[in-house]
């Protein structure tokens, strides 16, 4: 802004006015706290900039450079102009990229308005210098402390001018003008290196300890020499008994003017750890992506008739993750990760009934329906958005309370943030580049470096809670979850991946800044150069891209398998659904991999005739979707077991067995194994037994014989496995970290709504004869009821516009600039300038009326 064609702004108010609507959008939409609700006006807007929630979560957006760059503001004078802050961020020497990069860096500042003025009168807003600045309750970033003003303030006279006089400075009339003495002594140059020339080496030796900060330091009441010669000099001065400090421009000049020792103005590039051709990659995040899917399948599989029981807290038990952890073969930590996966996607919730448990959601069988890809979309797109965070599971929340699988307290709002700025750093490389995960972590420690030390008001990162690293640890969380997931093959960005972010291609230049290592772009493309997280319109078109490209990577289902003479079958790879699902009854799995091998057991045969199936139908099967003859041993097993099967039946007596061969029932009655049992006989063919019916049948199964469950009308009753479903659910949504980014229909209303009521909160009015002066900024004129409906109907006559008062239905009052068209029937209607609109309005809401004065008209 020039100040020769503007007046400098008198306060953040008016410099937020003089900002034209394409700016006012930027600033609503990196602080969208702002807009909830739509300020009033500008100066609304500017005080709500300035309250100290917001400005912490502005502070906290900022970069490592950028928030360098406020912190030598909040040491600096108030106001301060571009070259002196120039000179605290680059020293007396300069720094070529400090210099490149400093004016990016203040127009971030000014964008966000944490910083206001021209570049000859720099100001940082009120609270974010409270925040900033030094104090001995929180020592400045920086490491600098108080001014000599400001430490003399206290100080006795005599004091001040024994200090002044040991310095070798003229006395003064008073204490006021000898500390600024001693200003101007320890800012000009030559004149401190003299005195410092003079000063004896283990005098120096305590001033190189303290220049860097902290800058306070104990004594005791009788200093030691090489003390006593800085405390009369002034390079060290007293803030309470026992303590000193070295003042802040003793430190700057021993500094060479520098306010940080290590400006950051270029961000960490993002290093290669390795490299692969893009098609490995792609292969490899497939393979990871098709595991993905079949172990999510596996989980809910074996939830399918009721899952575990659902805590009374919420959540899983640390026996039934365990449980969980060694059916799907997998660490806990990782049986947490597909839980939580599948919960986030909406396939799993617990049933809401007494004995409640979790089970799969109605979802999940339509999810089985669809085609590989699109199920793997679905999971990926869940797992980019969820706040919920499977890697704290184990842990303790703040009330010192386990955190468990599925249960409350997993949501970590910054998870999402992390997981897209992670990808994005990685979309960022040549494909096939993977990174170091340390090389990630240090680039985003540069990006947010407030979160990454616990927030703005705890800049000493001293307690070592879990919000010091909780960032840390999303970033390698993410990473992992990855890769595993198949959004990355050997730690590169799959093209998949990169398609489910909504990257079109790789962009090389965003991991070195966007003008290459070391390089530089205006305000604000060089700043972050993060591209803000989709839409739920544009993710679901990104998913449905993703989708595309991984369905040519994922192996085709087969129709076959291979069966083996060693009674065991071989599936190559993925089975068509029909043929997985019969398989999976008529066999158990015995390993899986590449290739599933599945054994064939007289209990798995057994399994498949319970389930309805004859022997018959067993061979139909086995022979139609088997490459290989059906081995002899096999047949034999399917009809040995299929002939046993049923011969005996139990019913309900409290349970029976009954067999038309008495001589079966005599040996099972002779086996002592069937003690247990307690069986009697009541019949030949009957035996009753006092154990329940399911009981009998497992103890009969046990023991090597395969009987049938009867109905109480004698038919064999088929067991069928009982899927288990939840009544409708949806899945969880995320938790928010703030108020969401408005879009452009938001911010066009409300720049459109702040403007109107602006102009009616600061249009200059006509002076009445009662009045002694207009009323001031914010208060809402005054006029009887009879004066108001006079000006208003004056108003129709003239076609002049008039300034009101108004109080809506809530009790909300506001300040309107209206052209009266019509007044009747209590009701006035017009013109609102406010809202750009005719509207009505009751003349009994109107707190009072008055004109404008004459250059508003």
């Amino acid at each position: 802004m020039s100040t020769a064609d503007h007046p400098a702004p008198r306060s953040l108010a008016e410099a937020l006015r003089a900002r034209d609507d394409h700016s006012l959008a930027a600033l609503l939409r990196s602080r969208p706290d702002l807009i909830t609700p739509v300020p009033t006006d500008l100066t609304q807007l500017a005080t709500r900039a300035g309250t100290r929630a917001s400005v912490v979560r502005a502070l906290e957006r900022l970069d490592r450079f950028t928030l360098q760059a406020a912190e030598a503001l909040a040491v600096a004078a108030d106001p301060a102009s571009y070259a002196e802050l120039l000179g605290l961020m680059g020293g007396d020497d300069g720094d070529p990229a400090v210099t490149a990069a400093l004016p990016g860096a203040v127009a971030g500042l000014r964008e966000q308005a944490l910083v206001w003025g021209g570049d000859d009168r720099l100001r940082l807003v009120r609270t974010a210098r409270e925040l900033l600045a030094p104090s001995p309750q929180h020592p400045s970033p920086t490491g600098l402390g108080p001014t000599v003003q400001e430490v003399t303030a206290g100080m006795s006279p005599g004091r001040i001018q024994e200090i002044v006089g040991t310095a070798g400075l003229a006395s003064t009339h008073d204490a006021v003008s000898a500390a600024a003495a001693l200003t101007a002594l320890f800012t000009d140059r030559a004149r401190m290196d003299a005195l410092l020339g003079r000063a004896p080496a283990d005098s120096l030796d305590v001033l190189d300890r303290l220049v860097w900060g902290p800058p306070y330091g104990q004594v005791t009441a009788d200093p030691a020499a090489r003390l006593r010669w800085l405390l009369d000099r002034g390079l060290l001065l007293p803030t309470a008994p026992g303590t000193v400090v070295l003042p802040r421009e003793v430190s700057l000049h021993l500094r060479a003017g520098r306010a940080h020792r290590a400006p950051e103005p270029v961000p960490p590039v993002v290093e290669p750890a390795g490299t692969h051709t893009p098609a490995v990659v792609d292969s490899t995040a497939a393979g990871q992506a098709y595991t993905a899917l079949a172990t999510v399948e596996e989980l809910l599989k074996d939830w399918d008739e009721g899952g575990p029981a659902v805590l009374r807290a919420g959540g899983l038990s640390v026996r039934d993750l365990k449980r969980t952890a060694v059916a799907l073969d997998a660490s806990e930590p990782m049986a947490a990760f597909w839980v939580e996966l599948a919960y986030a996607a909406g396939l799993l919730a617990s049933d809401g009934e007494a004995d409640e448990r979790y089970a799969a959601t109605p979802a999940y069988d339509e999810w089985l329906e669809q085609p590989p890809a699109e199920r793997w979309a679905r999971l990926a797109e869940a797992w980019l958005l969820a706040t919920r965070t499977a890697g704290v599971v184990g842990g303790r929340d703040a009330k010192e309370r386990p955190l468990s699988a599925l249960g409350p307290g997993l949501d970590r709002s910054a998870a999402p943030e992390v997981r897209h700025r992670v990808l994005t750093l990685l979309a960022g490389l040549p494909e096939g580049t993977a990174p170091h995960a340390d090389v990630v972590l240090a680039r985003l420690r540069w990006e947010r470096p407030l979160r990454a030390r616990g927030g703005a008001v705890a800049r000493t990162a001293e307690t070592g809670s879990e919000d010091d690293d909780l960032r840390s640890r999303l970033v390698r969380w993410t990473l992992s979850e990855a890769e595993t997931l198949g959004v990355t093959g050997r730690g590169a960005l799959s093209a998949h991946g990169r398609a489910l972010l909504g990257a079109p291609g790789p962009r090389a230049a965003d991991a070195h800044g966007p003008a290459g290592p070391g390089g530089r772009l205006p305000f604000p493309h060089h700043r972050t150069a993060r591209p803000e997280p989709l839409s739920a319109a544009e993710q679901t078109v990104a998913a449905a891209a993703a989708a595309r490209l991984l369905t040519p990577l994922l192996p085709e289902p087969l129709d076959h398998v291979l069966l083996q003479a060693d009674l065991t079958a071989v599936a190559p790879g993925p089975l068509r659904r029909p043929l997985a699902d019969t398989l999976g009854v008529l066999a158990d799995v015995e390993s899986k991999g590449g290739a599933t091998v599945y054994r064939f057991t007289p209990g798995s045969v057994r399994r498949a005739l319970d389930a309805g199936r004859t022997a018959s139908d067993l061979h139909a099967f086995l022979a139609t979707h088997s490459r290989t003859p059906v081995p002899q041993p096999l047949a034999y097993l399917i009809d040995d077991v299929a002939r046993r099967h049923g011969h005996l039946r139990v019913g309900a007596a409290s349970a029976y067995v009954r067999c038309d061969d008495d001589a079966l029932l005599n040996e099972i009655i002779a086996d002592k194994r069937a003690a247990a049992l307690r069986l009697r006989r009541l019949a030949p063919t009957v035996l009753a037994a006092e154990a329940d019916p399911a009981t009998l049948l497992e103890g009969l199964r046990a023991m090597g014989y395969a009987p049938a469950a009867e109905s109480a009308e004698g038919d064999v009753l088929i067991a069928r496995a009982h899927a288990h479903r939840t009544p409708p659910r949806t899945a969880p949504e995320p938790v928010p970290e703030g108020p969401p980014v408005p879009d452009p229909t938001l911010l066009t209303a409300a720049i459109r709504a702040i403007r109107a009521g602006d102009l009616a909160s600061t249009a200059p009015r006509k002076v009445s004869a009662g009045d002694t002066a207009p009323p001031v900024g914010g208060e809402l004129p005054r006029t009887g009821s009879a004066e108001t409906l006079a000006t208003m109907q004056a108003a129709v006559l003239t076609g002049e516009a008039v300034w009101i008062g108004y109080v809506n239905a809530e009790g909300a009052a506001s300040q309107r600039v209206i052209a009266p068209v019509r007044v009747e029937g209590g009701f006035v209607t017009a013109y609102d300038h406010t809202a750009d609109e005719v509207r009505t309005y009751p003349l009994h809401r109107i707190t009072g009326v008055a004109e404008l004065a004459d250059e508003q008209q």
